[in-house]
């Protein structure tokens, strides 16, 4: 048999033969992910497929253009806010907190927690009424209320820190600050020279669309409710957002439209806050006088417990007047008999009353 004459031609490697697998090595012009050439241009080299969207997700582009088309409705809500702001530097300060408790249980409703009034005041007020079903609700709620009457604002100290602290989030420098958390904050030093308004409206679309956690529907409305209020002298801690409804909340769609209807829900909010003081302040008068003859010193103290909650049940009230419940039970009644107080339940036990504005 005649030997096999291997070909020259033929590339042999220390396997053996190449086989019908063997490709031929690509062209350096085929290997597009590779960087150009210096002789090359760098615009010339484009990857294959769409090129990905560069804008801001939050553009202040857009936002001061809209800020701009609605002026005019931006300085209404300013002289609304405005007198509200007045209004609160001249009441109690027990005021704040009614607003506070009536604002959070109405943004319940929108997100979907539904805490009513009266809960929210025994929560509040003496960390009972929770059940298994509504826990975190409720302490949701707590800390919105928490948070729209005292402690600083969430720019307070720089976004960074302030964020972190008005969230609770714990961070131990600036390097451990959570990373959606550094997001909004860097969102928001990009709105810096915008209106406050504008500046919470975009903190409350932006933190709904940056935070993976449950209940940043009320995180994002609690941070823009505060900050809002930073364009007022110190009288108003937050701005309402949802005691007309929640408008403000559901804008969708364009920047101008979601800015739109922020300011035009944030305006109902804040005008139906300061009609509201003016019925309980019409109320406090007429107590009051109704109350002057009365002995002992649980009846003007049952008023302002009135004035700055609205919903009061008897051991709550035992608690923030600090008489016997005896006292307590014998000044209800009679607020009731002359008109002032009514009782909202329709139930012989767990009895809850609110002030007849």
């Amino acid at each position: 048999m005649k030997p096999v004459t291997p070909d020259p031609d033929e590339e042999v490697d220390n396997i053996g033969p190449r086989s019908i697998y063997d490709v031929d090595p690509p062209e350096d012009d085929d290997l597009w992910f590779l960087p150009p050439e210096d002789e090359e241009r760098i615009e010339d080299f484009q990857p294959p497929g769409p090129m990905a969207d560069r804008r801001l997700l939050f553009d202040p582009r857009d936002w001061r253009a809209a800020q701009a088309e609605l002026s005019f409705e931006l300085a209404d809500l300013a002289a609304i806010f405005g007198a509200l702001d007045e209004r609160l530097r001249a009441g109690p300060d027990g005021w704040t907190h009614r607003l506070a408790l009536m604002d959070v249980s109405d943004l319940g409703w929108w997100t979907g927690d539904r805490i009513s009034v009266d809960r929210l005041a025994l929560w509040t007020g003496l960390r009972i009424g929770a059940t298994g079903d509504d826990v975190q609700a409720l302490f949701r709620a707590g800390w919105a209320v928490r948070r729209l009457t005292s402690g600083p604002g969430p720019s307070d100290g720089g976004w960074d820190s302030g964020l972190t602290a008005f969230l609770d989030r714990l961070a131990q420098g600036i390097d451990d600050i959570p990373e959606a958390v550094a997001d909004l904050a860097e969102v928001m030093r990009n709105a810096e020279g915008l209106h406050p308004v504008t500046q919470a409206a975009i903190g409350f679309h932006a933190w709904r669309a940056l935070s993976p956690g449950i209940g940043q529907d009320t995180e994002a409305a609690i941070i823009a409710a505060r900050h809002a209020a930073s364009m007022g002298r110190g009288g108003a801690k937050f701005m309402p957002l949802a005691l007309s409804g929640p408008g403000a909340l559901r804008g969708v769609g364009e920047v101008n439209e979601k800015l739109a209807a922020w300011i035009r829900g944030a305006g109902q909010a804040a005008l139906a806050a300061l009609m509201h003081l003016d019925r309980v302040s019409a109320w406090e008068q007429r107590a009051r006088a109704a109350t002057a003859g009365l002995s002992g010193k649980t009846p003007p103290l049952l008023i302002d417990v009135l004035t700055a909650w609205p919903m009061v049940s008897a051991p709550l009230a035992e608690e923030l007047t600090k008489a016997s419940r005896a006292a307590v039970q014998r000044n209800i009644d009679r607020f009731t008999r002359r008109g002032l107080i009514r009782e909202v339940t329709g139930q012989g036990r767990y009895r809850v009353w609110t002030a007849a504005l």
